[in-house]
């Protein structure tokens, strides 16, 4: 596997010995390399306080950090770089921050996983990247460092085009279908992943609270539409739709409020855009309307390699660029 130190060794220090961490709704990431060797991995839960709880976070990423340093056989590390979701919210830098340095990690930062998953993609430079994993967040930078978003707001008040969404979406509009009489082969499919056995045993779980995990329904809604589901294939649709009016909005901003005429490249991260042909497929098609001169890559990029970027140049001395 290729890291990000081989794409680009201005201001990295590819001889050091680095951290990064991708922790993103679901489950957090670690990597511990030198250069572009992978020294080890691990994988563990959460460290999202909002998702989890603060004390559940912290045990996880001691967990994740004990791992990671096991699997490759090291005490130490020069530098780490995290990509934390809800980085922005209070006490969160410090905690993480704290933890590192339990573990003798003093050259250490904490940034949103948007701004790894972006540098992952463009070391730097400009592009706009779209995430949509368990969240959505649509996020893109000028050549000089300056930001639009669009998105990103939670499942409660956004994250459309989401994994959550889309489970959460896939009901409702089963739900509607149901009333309708439209044939959808969605309530059973839910049904049988959370063991309920009536409607409304389905609806009484949906509603509870805490509530079910929506965004682990997100592959079976993808299954139901590609077996020829319409109500199905309508929820990836306009996923897709929502994901493309955050692209094309933060490539307005950029142009309006930055001045860049030239079309800048488009990427993404995440399991959505990464396993679900359907709503990869259209939204290309939606983009490739209204932008035709804008590059827009196929393949999604891995966030931790931003992270590992990051500390390497980090370790060189290079200052911080959120």
């Amino acid at each position: 596997m290729s890291l990000v130190a081989s794409h680009d060794s201005v201001g990295v220090n590819s001889a050091a010995l680095v951290l990064a961490i991708d922790g993103g709704g679901t489950n957090t990431r670690a990597v511990i390399a030198r250069g572009d060797a992978v020294l080890g991995r691990a994988r563990g839960g959460s460290i999202k306080r909002l998702r989890v709880g603060a004390e559940a976070a912290e045990a996880n990423l001691r967990a994740l950090l004990r791992d990671v340093f096991d699997a490759a056989g090291v005490s130490r590390v020069d530098a780490a770089s995290a990509g934390v979701a809800s980085a922005i919210m209070p006490g969160v830098c410090e905690w993480i921050t704290q933890v590192f340095r339990d573990f003798g990690i003093q050259n250490s930062e904490v940034v949103g996983d948007e701004i790894i998953a972006l540098d992952a993609a463009f070391r730097g430079g400009p592009g706009i990247l779209q995430i949509a994993g368990t969240g959505s967040n649509c996020i893109g930078r000028t050549a000089s460092g300056e930001r639009e978003s669009a998105g990103g707001y939670s499942s409660v008040l956004g994250d459309e085009g989401s994994g959550y969404w889309i489970g959460l979406h896939g009901i409702r509009q089963a739900l509607h279908a149901y009333d309708r009489g439209e044939p959808t082969t969605i309530l059973d499919r839910v049904g049988a992943a959370w063991g309920t056995h009536t409607l409304e045993e389905l609806v009484n779980l949906g509603n509870a609270i805490p509530g079910p995990d929506f965004s682990a329904l997100a592959p079976l809604i993808s299954t139901a539409a590609e077996e020829g589901d319409e109500v199905a294939t309508r929820v990836l649709l306009q996923a897709a739709a929502d994901l493309a009016q955050f692209i094309l909005l933060v490539r307005h901003k950029l142009r309006q409020r930055h001045g860049l005429s030239e079309e800048i490249p488009v990427a993404f991260t995440g399991s959505v855009l990464e396993k679900m042909e359907i709503v990869r497929a259209r939204l290309t098609h939606l983009l490739k309307q209204a932008a035709p001169d804008m590059p827009f890559s196929q393949q999604g990029v891995v966030a931790v390699e931003g992270a590992i970027w990051r500390a390497q140049r980090l370790t060189a001395g290079v200052a911080r660029t959120p």
